[in-house]
């Protein structure tokens, strides 16, 4: 059994639910490099598009903040081996005040998967799952998926999901065969009705889907929607209204680092009209009642 606690929930002002590892220790990134070529471009990222895993600790600890830390396992659709899971949960042990692991197992892996899910959680203290539908090729509500979700309900740990548009891919020849259609939030409403005892956290503004997430997460008791990917400034005025409202205690602080830096982040959040009871709520609190800390 892996002895990882990871952070002391004390010691950290905030906890970014959404951190891409993109390059491991040995340099291979998480994918091609004319994908990660076209997101640079797309995001305009400032600070490099893939930053070692030990300069997203420093720069984290030096904030006071924790961080979901996963990769994309997307080798069926890319033809791109993925950085293994087991380095992402050795950087998390080798930062422990910092990373949260999570793990990406892409479904198309098919038998073997839940097995994975049930090693990692086991041997590597992985904490939740994340799945990626347009890069991966699938949609979530694909019942060739449904063995893996069932593995992660009973283990307890939530299954994180892109939804919305996607920089991977953004302007290249045929946006690289990736389909926007897979990451409609909707089609996550039968896969949470169908697995209640999964938690499900909608990752991004939802765009141009935002009213589907929203209903979504009304709706159903297990669905929660991360804040990551679009600055804060962006945000649609109806996500702020549902995240002062209906929603407050289930929107999640999330960047998308390295696309979106956490001083950006959390600079224009500071601006938003969010109720300063709210603030507290996204920025850490509801992040510990998704990971059962």
């Amino acid at each position: 059994m892996n002895g990882y606690r990871g952070p002391d929930p004390a010691t950290v002002d905030a906890i970014d639910f959404h951190v891409h590892a993109e390059r491991a220790d040995d340099g291979h990134q998480s994918l091609p490099p004319a994908h990660m070529a076209a997101s640079a471009k797309y995001f305009k990222t400032e600070g490099g598009r893939a930053p070692a895993i030990d300069e997203i600790a420093a720069l984290y600890r030096s904030r006071r903040l924790a961080a979901v830390l996963f990769t994309v396992d997307s080798e069926s659709v890319t033809g791109h081996p993925p950085i293994p899971n087991e380095h992402v949960a050795a950087a998390a042990a080798r930062h422990p005040d910092v990373f949260i692991p999570f793990a990406s197992i892409d479904p198309h892996r098919g038998a073997d998967a839940p097995e994975q899910a049930r090693r990692l959680v086991a041997e590597h203290g992985v904490r939740g799952f994340k799945f990626h539908p347009s890069l991966q090729g699938f949609t979530p509500d694909d019942r060739m998926a449904y063995p893996l979700y069932e593995t992660i309900a009973e283990l307890g740990v939530p299954a994180l999901f892109h939804s919305g548009q996607t920089g991977i891919g953004a302007g290249m020849p045929g946006g690289a065969g990736i389909r926007l259609g897979y990451s409609n939030p909707m089609l996550l409403d039968a896969v949470a009705a169908d697995f209640p005892e999964l938690t499900i956290v909608l990752a991004h503004p939802s765009f141009p889907w935002q009213d589907e997430a929203l209903a979504v997460a009304t709706h159903k008791a297990n669905v929660y929607i991360d804040l990551s990917g679009w600055a804060p400034k962006y945000f649609p005025p109806q996500l702020v209204t549902y995240a002062n409202g209906p929603l407050r205690h289930k929107m999640l602080f999330g960047t998308d680092y390295p696309l979106i830096s956490p001083d950006r982040w959390l600079t224009e959040f500071a601006a938003l009209p969010i109720k300063d009871d709210v603030r507290p709520l996204i920025l850490k609190h509801n992040a510990l009642r998704v990971l059962g800390t």
